[in-house]
């Protein structure tokens, strides 16, 4: 199974298939995907890109680390497992409503 990896200090220029051609230099790419702000459209200047095994998300961080791509060098490393968090965090709380359509 392939390995999803963190792309960091991107320029704003650079899109989703940019990524795939660079990455393809070290192998088979599942995915690429720049994470854009839904607030301003623009990029937010990292983005994770999904090699197709191992051997290819270990073989792109060496090659690729430091690279620059449209002005800028990259940093690539493994992502980091997203989680919710130790407290349980993401729920949805509701209990501290007060007074919630009552009359006093």
């Amino acid at each position: 199974m392939g390995r999803r990896l963190y792309v960091g200090n991107l320029a704003w220029t650079v899109t989703d298939q940019d990524l795939l051609d660079v990455f393809s230099e070290a192998g088979k790419v599942d995915s690429s995907q720049v994470i854009i702000d839904r607030a301003t459209n623009r990029s937010r200047g990292f983005g994770f890109v999904e090699m197709g095994t191992d051997e290819a998300a270990e073989g792109a961080i060496k090659k690729l680390n430091g690279r620059d791509i449209k002005g800028r060098p990259i940093r690539v490393n493994e992502a980091q497992a997203r989680s919710g968090g130790a407290g349980g965090g993401g729920g949805g709380g509701g209990g501290e409503r007060r007074g919630g359509g009552r009359d006093h």
